[in-house]
């Protein structure tokens, strides 16, 4: 299970994500504004936690707009502002739950078990396609074809990534904060290893697609086909 924690607050992400990944929990943190919309829109996550005072844009903005470009992700707000009128219009922004600061862990890990275990809402499934390429990143599996490749973790994470936003230049500080987290201290010359094998997992398969370099920027990933298939499903289908 995957979840976000958008918080500016450096020192308490790093120790709930300690506490979440001992839960079994894959975390990503972010600390503006900005960045945890970008990583809430385009990535799918299990649950977010959203701090309501954050740099750049605040988490009630952050919130509503989520909400009305039909992201259902279950939200938890996490906030110091405990006052009754608060509370409501945290929730009636459309937050599925709301935590006061300061909480014990284990009360965030009932909350985050309740959000998740609600029925109902519609998910993204982890099958990709794009311009006949396929990937299944909970098998790692890559398909153009007859061609199968069974990828490395990474490897899938990043095409993951690029096929949820095809023709789309994305920063290089995005690619590594959602394939190794944000909290991670990794040497960005890993990313362009990874690149590179990811170059020869796709031209080995023929697909029609390619991975450019944005000098200054990042990487994009471009295709014969500008639209990139997600198969939604509901839960129990």
């Amino acid at each position: 299970m995957r979840i976000l924690m958008i918080e500016d607050d450096k020192d308490l992400c790093k120790n709930i994500t300690l506490s979440l990944k001992q839960h079994g929990y894959e975390t990503d943190c972010c600390h503006t504004g900005s960045d945890g919309l970008f990583l809430a829109r385009d990535t799918p996550y299990d649950a977010i936690i959203l701090d309501r005072m954050l740099p750049e844009m605040d988490g009630m903005t952050i919130l509503q707009a989520l909400r009305r470009q039909n992201i259902a992700t279950p939200i938890i707000l996490a906030t110091a502002l405990d006052g009754l009128h608060d509370r409501i219009d945290g929730l009636d922004a459309g937050a599925d739950d709301y935590l006061v600061k300061p909480f014990a862990i284990e009360e965030l890990m009932a909350r985050i078990r309740a959000v998740t275990r609600r029925t109902g809402k519609l998910r993204l499934s982890r099958c990709l396609s794009l311009s006949g390429l396929s990937l299944d990143p909970e098998q790692h599996l890559l398909t153009y074809g007859t061609t199968v490749f069974t990828l490395s973790r990474r490897e899938s994470a990043l095409l993951e990534f690029f096929m949820r936003n095809p023709c789309r230049t994305l920063p290089r500080g995005h690619i590594l904060s959602y394939v190794w987290g944000s909290c991670s201290e990794v040497e960005e010359g890993n990313l362009d290893n990874y690149i590179h094998f990811l170059r020869r997992r796709l031209k080995a398969s023929g697909a029609p697609v390619r991975l450019t370099t944005v000098h200054g920027v990042g990487y994009r990933l471009e295709s014969s086909e500008e639209k990139v298939t997600a198969c939604r499903q509901t839960n129990g289908q």
